[in-house]
């Protein structure tokens, strides 16, 4: 399997950015399409981005699509994710998820490997 480790969460006001990375390790990198999730407390976990294999497809849920973007370099065995013009309503624990099927998935359980997470508080 891939081991995966997110970074880049802090506390960000309103309308700021943040660039979270996913850093793999183990297995080669170009084999998985890779996901981002995230989850606040009491709610459960859920889909943000995806993006392929080569960096060439990416899907976004709508509450994040215009103001987020995913991207990979598989050279350097990093996926981003550039977060725009944040509201409170983004604030989570942000993780990344890797699986080698050949279709883009937004369920969690289908992801077998995952990194342990960074936080995202928004302030209003």
């Amino acid at each position: 399997q891939v081991q995966l480790v997110e970074s880049g969460g802090g506390l960000v006001q309103a309308g700021g950015s943040l660039r979270l990375s996913c850093a793999a390790s183990g297995r080669p990198f170009s084999l998985y399409r890779i996901g981002w999730f995230r989850q606040a407390p009491g709610k459960e976990r859920e889909f943000v981005a995806a993006i392929d294999k080569s960096g060439g497809a990416t899907s976004y849920a709508d509450s994040v699509k215009g103001r987020f973007t995913i991207s990979r370099d598989n050279a350097k065995n990093i996926v981003s994710l550039q977060m725009n013009n944040l509201k409170p309503e983004d604030t989570a624990l942000y993780y990344c998820a890797a699986h080698g099927a050949s279709y883009t998935s937004y369920d969690p359980m289908q992801y077998p490997s995952w990194g342990q997470g960074t936080q995202v508080t928004v302030s209003s």
